[in-house]
């Protein structure tokens, strides 16, 4: 600021930031101004205000496998904490590229044949900058309701800036720009995806499509490391199986499932899969002890003394066991002893004490928001959550069919289908 001259910011046309997790601001401010210039192209450096027109790459290492990391963080956790979890900061990146797709460079990776000089190339760049592309895909297709102002700015700028690299003389047809469409989209959606893990419902409308001007088909564009297909499976499951969203030991929201056997026997009960929790074994020993008192008035059938029990916890998202199980493990029970299965597509919410009294689900919408990532259609909800619904976005409310239920009773006839 002493010599009263534009940084790099001003002398460059991009300016790329090496081993992001070593950056580090002598100004107290610094991450502040980068944000504002990334969103308007211009900072403020004493009483002045700059402006400039470089773009900004970051790079770096993730330190653990792509699945790992998904589970237990985001894929920004590489950046120093005053940037790693700061929304309003990420939410100013157009794209993640995922360089695990990237192949390393081999020998057979070069030309021996003729190529642009470095030179030559960086300002043919430098030139195509001034042309704009970002509405080529307008022709062609709209954009789905999910994006909103930024994700469209983000999406234009990667439209434009790879149709100049593939087509430079504008040549191009509705296929291409359709590759292209989907490929900015998703390179946009991972960086929400990312937001949506750390700051919820605020970063909730992910599902970016896109509609076909002319056959006005919509389609959606997925991130392939979240995974194409959907934890909660659509038809019937097997008797004794339930679906539960909740929060788990980590403070993430994720989806467990519960598998249940019965076995002629004298009234056992045995859980697999919470290893040393004591919270989630204080749950279900809840769940049986309740059937134990109550069985009979769910079902004559119901058994807690001639029959042993065995249910296998699984954490589907890998972000520790839930405590939230005393009301999925009553359903699974009475499936299972019942021999009829849940509703396809359910997901069951909500927890009851010893007592039976219904306990509200925390944070209705992140849980919904869950639910609709897992694949569920229908959601068990406890009737005193429905204040709640008022904070949920309606389109997320939308995406169901909510079954509501007062009673611990209610809620198996309900999961069951029986009326």
């Amino acid at each position: 600021m002493s010599s009263k001259q534009v940084g790099l910011v001003g002398l460059w046309d991009c300016v790329a930031f090496d081993e992001v997790a070593g950056i580090t601001f002598k100004d107290k401010d610094g991450v502040q101004i980068m944000k504002d210039y990334m969103a308007s192209g211009s900072f403020a450096r004493g009483k002045e205000e700059k402006a400039a027109s470089a773009s900004m790459a970051f790079v770096g290492n993730i330190n653990q496998s792509v699945d790992v990391l998904l589970k237990t963080s985001h894929l920004f956790d590489p950046f120093p904490e005053a940037m790693a979890y700061d929304t309003a900061f990420l939410d100013r990146m157009h794209c993640y590229i995922p360089g695990w797709e990237i192949p390393k460079y081999r020998p057979e990776s070069f030309t021996d044949g003729y190529g642009f000089i470095t030179d030559y190339l960086a300002e043919f760049m430098r030139q195509m900058r001034k042309e704009p592309f970002g509405d080529v895909c307008d022709k062609y297709f709209r954009f789905g309701n999910n994006l909103n102002q930024r994700d469209v700015i983000a999406v234009r700028k990667m439209v434009s800036g790879l149709t100049k690299l593939l087509y430079p003389n504008g040549e191009f047809n509705k296929e291409d720009i359709k590759e292209i469409l989907t490929f900015a989209l998703e390179m946009r959606r991972r960086v929400k995806e990312q937001l949506k893990k750390i700051g919820g419902m605020e970063f909730y409308d992910v599902n970016f499509s896109y509609i076909d001007n002319e056959t006005f088909e919509e389609r959606y564009v997925s991130v392939p490391e979240q995974g194409g297909g959907k934890i909660i499976p659509e038809g019937m499951i097997n008797p004794g199986n339930v679906y539960t969203i909740s929060q788990g030991k980590s403070g993430m929201i994720g989806v467990y499932r519960l598998e249940t056997q019965m076995l002629p026997g004298n009234g056992k009960f045995e859980r697999t899969g919470l290893g040393s929790d004591r919270d989630a074994k204080e749950a279900t020993n809840t769940a049986f002890n309740y059937l134990k008192a109550n069985g009979n008035h769910i079902s004559g059938q119901l058994s807690t003394t001639t029959k042993d029990y065995i249910i296998n916890y699984q954490d589907l998202n890998g972000i520790g066991m839930t405590k939230y199980l005393t009301l999925p493990s009553v359903i699974a029970l009475a499936s299972c002893a019942l021999n009829k299965p849940t509703l396809s597509s359910l997901a069951v919410l909500g927890e009851i004490s010893i007592s039976g009294t219904i306990l509200k689900v925390e944070e209705l919408a992140s849980v919904l928001q869950v639910c609709l990532d897992a694949g569920a259609k229908k959601v068990l909800i406890p009737i005193t959550s429905a204040a709640e619904l008022g904070t949920v976005p309606s389109d997320l409310i939308g995406a169901f069919s909510l079954i509501f239920y007062s009673t611990p009773h209610e809620a198996v006839f309900k999961a069951l289908g029986v009326e």
